[in-house]
């Protein structure tokens, strides 16, 4: 007897589980067709007699009719796998399409989804997952080698789209989907999926139920990040200002990251700084205090260079290929009295990510009530605001001090800065934060205070220590706040509802349209400035040394003609600086600019 198979049982059993068997009735037939010897113990053998004969017939008229839908089986497969292939290679602009991966990270990684409280628990060096478009990575393999230092942690466990596109080459984007481990949901789709799950973890309950101990922790994803309209793969504006910068340092052959000036310039910031500072505090030969008082100003005049060029490129990790120095440079800003680590938090995570956004950007964060500053028409008023463009020119003296002072302090003890979570210390990080703030207190002020010949007066040494620290904080306000907070750049809202900006752009043209450039075309406020003069280019292009900005500004600007963006340029500082108080005399009026879309969502 023999048994007649039907196309589902065909497919299951041929196809699927055992393809050998597909070649051995393909076998069978050829022999058949050829009249060679069948195969004895499976088909009966040929005899002369007409039975035989026509049983035979039969059964080849039955291999032969079961032949085309091997075929077609075979095919069909071959075809898809032939497709896939062909699509994992296509294309010079990689996607970040939602596909899953079967690798096996670790444990967590054995789930297909995660929420951003799932992702938020890996947020070690040596546990390093990141957020980019909605899908989890874990890039902890990748930490050593990264190219860019301890930057590939600086927001561990959170969200870093807008980080990755905006540091990170176009090619970076394959290398990154080998660390894919699964996509990001929200808490209720998570659940849900793990309802419908034909197997449920014996730990269920406890990845759905979240403990009365855990909720009163907060963490990086309670605060849930923004999104913009678009970013990175669907930002057409930053594919474009990206192709054109890599096209240039690769026609040119240049690093991005590094600049023969930025190294001479490095050497005659750090030489100013011990110098002045010996000059100013210690030197028998300056017993006239007058001359004291000037060595004080130029003091504080390489304290704030050491703020906006030597540690602002390396905290962005735009100094060095080689990662000993790159870090070393890093830590200049500890060695004059602030956090790097805490810098990076509020500068790099915050601000970089989303700028200029209420509520967000840790760099325009007001108190709730009477808040000395207001800088756009979304945060509350007070009476006093009216005159904030007089007392806030004496106040923006007071940065250095309280950066140094209070704030890196405060951030430690709050474990916040503004919206961002600051995460805990890593023994290393422990140590530079500590070790760094004894270091600086010992040289800064024991040391003066007990070996100055100026220590016969407390008030002179004060004097000192004023114009020094006021000088730094008046040098970092001034070109900071020009670069965001002007009548010609825009402020944007978070939508409660969606967590969507309010805003009809991209994460890149947002960059654009919240910063303003100054004094185009001069070397001086370049290097004085680190590049804020090219402020919208600093922040397209974060991980690129600012000595580079000049060149990229004109790429950039076409881009902007041909798409129709505005970019926003002041002739000189001067004209920058005046925008500013302008608009902080405008806002502090307690008016609303009606008209203006993103001040209403």
């Amino acid at each position: 007897m023999y048994v007649v198979l039907t196309f589902e049982a065909l497919s299951a059993s041929f196809v699927l589980r055992n393809r050998r068997e597909i070649s051995f009735f393909r076998s069978l037939e050829t022999a058949e067709i050829l009249s060679l010897s069948p195969c004895k113990g499976i088909f009966p053998s040929s005899s002369s007699s007409s039975d035989d004969d026509r049983g035979r017939e039969r059964r080849t008229k039955k291999r032969r009719d079961l032949t085309p839908l091997l075929f077609a089986a075979m095919t069909t497969t071959t075809t898809t796998t032939t497709t896939e292939r062909k699509q994992n290679s296509s294309g010079s602009f990689p996607s970040f399409a939602k596909k899953k991966s079967n690798e096996t990270k670790n444990d967590d990684s054995n789930k297909k989804s995660f929420t951003r409280d799932d992702v938020a628990k890996h947020n070690r060096s040596n546990d390093c997952w990141v957020i980019v478009h909605d899908r989890a990575y874990d890039v902890t393999k990748f930490v050593p080698k990264h190219p860019g230092g301890n930057m590939i942690h600086v927001n561990a466990g959170g969200e870093c789209t807008a980080l990755f596109e905006s540091y990170h080459p176009l090619k970076a984007r394959k290398v990154l989907e080998k660390f894919y481990v699964g996509d990001v949901v929200g808490d209720e789709e998570k659940e849900e999926e793990d309802e419908r799950g034909a197997r449920r973890r014996t730990t269920s309950i406890s990845t759905t139920t979240t403990s009365t101990k855990e909720k009163k922790q907060k963490s990086k994803s309670e605060m849930k990040a923004p999104k913009y309209r678009s970013n990175g793969e669907e930002d057409e504006f930053h594919y474009e200002c990206k192709r054109a910068a890599e096209k240039y340092f690769k026609e040119n052959a240049l690093d991005p990251r590094e600049h023969p000036e930025m190294w001479a310039k490095s050497v005659a910031i750090l030489s100013g700084v011990v110098l002045f500072h010996y000059l100013s505090f210690f030197s028998a030969n300056v017993a006239f205090f007058p001359l004291a008082c000037v060595f004080a100003v130029l003091h504080g005049v390489c304290k704030a260079e050491v703020g906006v060029s030597i540690q602002h490129d390396a905290n962005h990790g735009a100094y060095s290929k080689n990662k000993k120095v790159l870090h070393a440079m890093q830590l200049t800003l500890d060695i004059v009295g602030a956090s790097s680590f805490m810098w990076k938090q509020q500068h790099v995570v915050g601000h970089h990510a989303f700028t200029n956004v209420e509520d967000i950007d840790p760099d325009i964060r007001c108190d709730e009530k009477n808040d000395v500053r207001r800088v756009n028409y979304m945060q509350p008023h007070a009476f006093f605001h009216k005159a904030q463009h007089v007392y806030l020119a004496l106040m923006y003296g007071l940065l250095s001090f309280k950066s140094c002072f209070f704030d890196d302090f405060s951030a430690r003890k709050n474990n916040k800065i503004g919206w961002v979570t600051v995460p805990k210390f890593e023994r290393r990080e422990a140590v530079e934060f500590w070790g760094s703030k004894a270091v600086w207190a010992f040289y800064y002020l024991y040391l003066p205070f007990k070996y100055s010949p100026h220590n016969d007066s407390y008030a002179k040494l004060f004097a000192l220590w004023t114009l020094t620290e006021f000088t730094t904080g008046w040098l970092l306000a001034f070109m900071f706040q020009v670069a965001h907070v002007t009548p010609d750049v825009e402020f944007f809202k978070v939508d409660e509802k969606t967590g969507v900006i309010s805003s009809n752009k991209s994460w890149a043209e947002a960059q654009l349209a919240s910063s303003a450039d100054f004094a185009h075309g001069s070397k001086f406020w370049t290097h004085f400035s680190g590049g804020l003069n090219y402020q919208v280019i600093h922040h397209l292009f974060p991980g690129v040394c600012h000595v580079h900005y000049p060149q990229l500004a004109p790429l950039v600007m076409d881009v902007c003609k041909k798409r129709g963006l505005e970019y926003v340029v002041y002739p000189t500082f001067w004209a920058a600086l005046r925008a500013h108080f302008r608009h902080l005399k405008n806002v502090g009026g307690g008016a609303f600019k009606v008209p203006s879309l993103h001040t209403v969502g």
